[in-house]
């Protein structure tokens, strides 16, 4: 997973006045976004990516080719949702491990 710090551009910056995530986005290094999402586990990739891929429709790539047209608006909010996701999904991800650790000691 690998997160394009170029994704920000200058013309958002009335946005990100609105959106204190998004400004916060945009004063990282991008080593430091990139080191995030290089951390997410393959299964916390693949249930983002089928979250996404279910908010944005999918069809066969074979049989249809799709074209997805949107504003700056929705593709932050789409990406907020995503990152949410992804924080949500690593929280039980660790609390599994947790429980599981727990469990293998007896303490539960």
């Amino acid at each position: 997973m690998v997160f394009n710090p170029n994704f920000f551009n200058s013309e958002a910056k009335e946005t990100s006045q609105e959106n204190l995530l998004l400004e916060y986005l945009q004063q990282q290094q991008p080593e430091i976004l990139e080191q995030i999402a290089q951390s997410a586990t393959p299964d916390v990739q693949q249930i983002v990516a089928q979250n996404v891929q279910g908010l944005l429709g999918v069809l066969p790539s074979d049989n249809f080719d799709v074209q997805v047209t949107t504003n700056r608006e929705s593709i932050a909010n789409l990406l907020a949702s995503a990152m949410m996701t992804g924080y949500f999904l690593r929280q039980m991800e660790q609390r599994m491990e947790l429980d599981v650790q727990l469990d293998d000691s007896g303490l539960i």
